[in-house]
């Protein structure tokens, strides 16, 4: 049996998210917040351990009460105990990895599983952070792993050349989307969801902001909006624009 802890973190639905076309600014207000990718991959890949040589799985994200919703999620597929980390609102790694060391460092855990970076900064600098800062090693960027008493064994993907890498426990295992497919929970787990442990703590410790943002811009987009209106002739004019503007 393991004790499992998964780290993950809600984004804004990126997807959704539009440019204001007279400042160039992310439209960010009324958009919700999802699980990002990878994160399903860590939760899905915590809860299928625990399924397979039994355990438990803690899941930590931060967040306030909007949080609540990522964490149910988390929850019906699997996770058995949610940690929500109230007033941390950076978006600095070495912060990031500072305020997660606090908490996971009160917990009794084995195994930590991450995704290998997210999908709004994507710096991948949180988990090698975080494992420095608890003294123990790191396997990442994981597309199989496999337990055996005492030791995690990863398989990693390098371009055509796939590395097997092992360690003892505690270990810190950061996760690709190759590693499987997330579940979707079915409905009975969704409801028995809300039952289930959640606790909204405040960070442990005081930090302060280190950075300022100065601004967030889209590149600008310029459209030549040249129409050629004779398909016969419009396909010569095309290429000859198209190498002109190679040149």
């Amino acid at each position: 049996m393991y004790n499992i802890v998964v780290c993950f973190k809600q984004i804004l639905d990126i997807d959704q998210m539009k440019i204001d076309e007279k400042t160039q600014e992310p439209i960010t207000k009324n958009l919700p917040y999802r699980l990002e990718d990878l994160s399903k991959n860590a939760i899905e890949e915590a809860v299928r351990i625990k399924e397979k040589y039994g355990g438990k799985v803690i899941g930590i994200t931060f967040g306030g009460d909007q949080a609540t919703l990522g964490m149910k999620e988390a929850l019906a597929m699997g996770v058995d105990e949610g940690i929500i980390i109230k007033g941390y609102r950076e978006n600095n790694p070495e912060l990031t990895s500072e305020v997660l060391a606090k908490k996971i460092s009160t917990l009794k855990y084995d195994i930590i599983i991450t995704g290998n970076a997210s999908a709004d900064s994507y710096t991948g600098l949180v988990p090698g952070k975080l494992a420095r800062k608890l003294n123990i090693p790191i396997l990442g960027n994981a597309i199989k792993l496999e337990l055996h008493e005492n030791t995690a064994r990863i398989t990693r993907s390098m371009e055509d050349v796939n590395y097997v890498v092992e360690s003892r426990l505690p270990v810190l295992i950061t996760v690709e989307q190759e590693i499987n497919e997330p579940r979707l929970p079915p409905l009975i787990q969704i409801m028995a969801a809300g039952r289930k442990p959640m606790k909204i703590e405040e960070m442990q410790i005081q930090i302060q902001s280190s950075k300022k943002v100065i601004s967030n811009k889209a590149p600008k987009s310029d459209r030549k909006r040249i129409i050629f209106e004779d398909i016969d002739k419009g396909v010569e004019e095309v290429s000859k624009f198209l190498r002109s503007e190679v040149k």
